[in-house]
């Protein structure tokens, strides 16, 4: 009788860390997260700006966790929420283990694709992935070209690409493979966060991403970004049997001008109404109760320029 047991390989260490995507404005990176997490956790609107959270998805593997981070959009800064929000970006893209830069194939490399990784430069141990989304957009010359072109850009900034992988979010194309490079890049550590959590944003806050989403859907390009959700209240009605549940979320949307106010209500309060169904149906969706959900508009004049409304409104 052999004794095979001493010849069994070693089973691989567990792997855990944190990756962010980074990009310009709609360059597919809350997409990504989805795909990769399997589930909707970070607002993707069809409407560039609208991530302001750092909001994590988490992929649960048996031979690691991936931590995702959603960072804004990086741009030249034009108001004091531009330069908060590239501030975040940045002190995010040094405390992370991989930082994965997305340039979609359907566009040429621009300048703010060359700002961006210029800036990214300056932060030091952190790997660098290049992502080439949105393939499904594209032919496989352009798509070839579109890598040649990220090559180039990472010689011409000094910045080394880990690995350079086209993939489609849409369509779930190299979506895995993504998946398995990231995780291979991560360090060797335990699970970081309980079995079963997609992210670990507050509850308010993902309720508020997913208000703020409907709202803009609705007024695309009325009010570009213009729109700021606070949640004021959250809790579950009192009184209710334990197998009927209802979460009652009292949120206020703030607009910068009063015109504002009168689009978001839209005629005798039509849009409103159907923003709150939307965000309802969604928040129900990701929380897995049934929710009563109390909208009202409100004006906070040029929030955007104000550090003290910023503060208050969260940022």
């Amino acid at each position: 009788m052999t004794d095979h047991s001493a010849e069994a390989p070693e089973a691989p260490a567990f792997r855990s860390g944190f990756a962010c995507f980074v990009g310009r404005p709609n360059a597919g990176k809350s997409t990504l997260t989805n795909a990769l997490v399997g589930t909707k956790v970070v607002i993707t609107s069809s409407r560039p700006q609208t991530t302001r959270t750092v909001v994590r998805g988490i992929v649960h593997r048996p031979d690691a966790q991936l931590i995702l981070v959603d960072t804004p959009g990086l741009h030249r800064p034009r108001t004091l929420l531009g330069e908060r929000l590239n501030d975040l970006v940045m002190a995010t893209w040094s405390e992370v283990d991989v930082v994965a830069v997305c340039f979609p194939a359907d566009e040429r490399i621009g300048p703010g694709d060359r700002f961006l990784v210029t800036e990214l430069a300056k932060v030091r141990r952190t790997i660098r992935v290049a992502v080439a989304t949105k393939t499904d957009l594209a032919s496989p010359d352009r798509i070839a070209e579109h890598l040649a072109d990220i090559a180039r850009l990472g010689e011409e900034t000094g910045t080394e690409w880990a690995e350079i992988v086209p993939v489609s979010a849409v369509s779930g194309d190299q979506v895995q493979l993504l998946a398995d490079l990231l995780v291979g890049l991560m360090p060797e550590g335990p699970q970081l966060y309980p079995d079963g959590d997609l992210t670990d944003a507050p509850e308010e806050i993902l309720a508020a991403e997913l208000i703020r989403e409907a709202a803009l859907e609705g007024v695309r390009d009325e009010l570009p970004h213009s729109i700021a959700v606070v949640v004021e209240e959250m809790g579950l009605r009192e009184g209710r049997p334990d197998d009927k549940p209802l979460l009652d979320i009292y949120a206020d949307l703030y607009v910068e001008r009063d015109s504002q106010k009168g689009i978001v209500i839209g005629h005798r309060g039509a849009r409103l109404k159907d923003v709150g169904t939307r965000a309802r149906q969604q928040i129900e969706a990701l929380l897995g109760t049934p929710v009563h959900l109390s909208l009202h508009v409100r004006v906070a004049k040029d929030w955007q320029r104000d550090p003290r409304q910023l503060r208050k409104l969260g940022f």
